[in-house]
This record gives C-alpha cells, structure tokens and sequence, in this order.
C-alpha cells in the first residue's frame, strides 16, 4: 500500500557523518509521524528519532545532540542526519511511516533497511 526506500548508509569512520533519507510512495492521504529505528545483531529493535508532520521531534537518550531527524513533507520523504558517529551506532537503519491512505484507512509501513557501519 505504502511504500518505504531508505538510502544513504554505508561505512563510516568514527566521529564522520552520514545522512539517511526514506521516501514514501503509494497512496498517502495523512502521514502524521515517520521515524527511525536500529537493529544492531543480537539486539532488539529501538526507536531512534521519530518526527511528526507539524515537525515535533524526539529522539532516544543515545543519539540526542549527534542525530537530527527531519522531512519534507511536499516529498513525503524523512532524513536522519547522524553525526559524531559511534561504533556502538552500527546497526540496520529502518525507516517507519504511519498514516492514512485515504480517510479512515490506516497505515503502518516499513521500510526495507538500510546497513550502517562506523568502524573505530
């Protein structure tokens, strides 16, 4: 129904810098919250940052003041900009959306995952 592409991982040093981006495709009538969540092997999955369409932000204790979320909602698309990247930050990096497609018919999608390595 809806659909999530996320890009933008890949393998970092140490203190560098990515910038993941997630765009929704389908029918989408509202999308009120779209986030991030990690799944490092052997760990469960945890919300990473989840921003709604009017812009309030929140973020897990671990990547508050290194991590911005953000989106523009004309493109129906999210971005985590990670900065001061830890090794303790490598995981699969998934994008989630929830929403309507059209009044009444409610959403809840995932994207595929996308690989983060920050090497020490």
């Amino acid at each position: 129904q809806v659909q999530l592409v996320e890009s933008g991982g890949g393998l970092v040093q140490a203190g560098g810098s990515l910038r993941l981006s997630c765009a929704a495709s389908g029918t989408i009538f509202s999308m009120p919250t779209m986030g991030w969540y990690r799944q490092a092997p052997g760990k469960q999955r945890e919300l990473v940052a989840t921003v709604t369409s009017g812009g309030s932000t929140n973020y897990a204790d671990s990547v508050t003041g290194r991590f911005t979320i953000s989106r523009d909602n004309a493109k129906n698309t999210v971005y985590l900009q990670m900065n001061s990247l830890k090794p303790e930050d490598t995981a699969v990096y998934y994008c989630k959306a929830e929403g309507t497609s059209r009044p009444g018919l409610l959403f809840n999608s995932w994207g595929q995952g996308t690989q983060v390595t920050v090497s020490s």
